[in-house]
């Protein structure tokens, strides 16, 4: 096993007050630390930036870049271009990061015999403080369990990878504002980066606490999508899944008791207990300690709170969706025919 070359913790940040000192108290009291971290302010208006630079003042390895209006892809690329580290681990503001994080990202590099991986791929779990934002962390984040490795796509919030494989993949997508660290991930498989999967890599965040802010989180994904041309199977198929939803409805209304009726309701029940049935079965299980709720008028509400959450989160998708594609449409030759091809190559410094 070899000592890992020098790596840098990068992060672009923006109105993060009421979290900035977590993620920073986080990565200082790793089991292993960065030689360099780099926090691009994107433009805070609420003390962010004065709370970094106080950081700065104390911590000699932590240095502080202001870039008023850019956003998460621009960040990042710009703190990667100012230090010279070769190993980047990435996370995300609102974040707190496991003790062991970077050492577990830094794990399959040590112990590969002169062979080491291009990306490794970081997890995430939810810090919920309510029911609400439990519900919300079942209905959308998958468990460690369900992780196929070999076809997982990391968030930035957990991830780690080699300076010459981010210049291979010409940087994270400048022109995406949401998706970016998906079309990010799947440019660096298209460059040929090798990626390994390493779980107890964990950053740990805390869902929306509100349904609205959840249907704005998940409509902006859902465009994101759309601008860069991710999942259109995806969303046909959920399209379709709600048209023949509002047919079974329609039926159900026309011919009341009779036959047909009760077998457009019962098709509705099955296909919406199949639909449910991956929170529910998160909810009940054990891997997770934040999953364990005592209270059981608190787990009625959990419970309660799942369909209305999936059905929220769909139709933020299918409004989003369309508005990223006509965005798109808008700007046709302005952007990238293929989202994962890089239009330039970035130089290594």
């Amino acid at each position: 096993m070899g000592e890992v070359e020098r790596v840098a913790v990068i992060a672009t940040v923006r109105n993060e007050a009421a979290t900035i000192d977590d993620l920073l108290r986080s990565m200082l009291a790793g089991t292993r630390l960065p030689d360099e971290i780099v926090i691009v302010d994107a433009g805070s208006t609420d003390g962010t930036y004065a709370a970094l630079q106080r950081w700065a003042a104390r911590v000699p390895r932590l240095r502080v870049l202001a870039q008023a209006g850019c956003g998460r892809s621009e960040g990042r690329n710009l703190a990667i271009a100012a230090t010279a580290a070769r190993w980047i681990a990435v996370t995300d503001g609102g974040v707190r990061l496991d003790p062991g994080w970077l050492a577990a990202l830094l794990a399959p590099i040590e112990q590969a015999a002169g062979d080491p991986p291009d990306v490794v791929a970081g997890f995430f779990r939810m810090a919920p403080a309510t029911p609400f934002e439990l519900a919300l962390g079942v209905t959308t984040l998958p468990l460690a369990r369900e992780i196929a490795p070999a076809r997982f796509l990391p968030s930035s919030r957990s991830v780690l990878f080699s300076r010459q494989a981010w210049a291979a993949a010409g940087g994270y997508p400048e022109w995406l504002d949401y998706g970016e660290d998906l079309v990010f991930d799947l440019a660096l498989r298209r460059a040929g980066a090798r990626f390994v999967w390493a779980p107890q890599a964990v950053a740990y965040f805390r869902p929306r606490q509100r349904l609205a802010e959840f249907f704005r989180q998940y409509f902006h994904y859902a465009r994101g999508d759309g601008k860069a041309l991710l999942w259109p199977r995806r969303h046909a198929i959920r399209y379709a899944s709600y048209g023949a939803l509002l047919a079974l409805l329609a039926t159900v209304a026309r011919a009341g008791r009779r036959p047909a009726g009760w077998a457009a309701a019962a098709t509705i029940a099955v296909g919406a207990a199949l639909y449910l049935r991956q929170p529910y079965r998160r909810l009940a299980c054990p891997e997770d300690p934040a999953l364990q709720v005592s209270d059981w008028r608190d787990r009625l509400r959990i419970l309660a709170w799942l369909p209305v959450l999936r059905l929220t989160g769909d139709l933020a998708k299918m409004l989003g969706y369309p508005v990223g594609r006509l965005w798109r449409r808008q700007r046709r030759g302005a952007i990238p025919a293929d989202p994962t091809a890089p239009r330039y190559r970035l130089a290594i410094g």
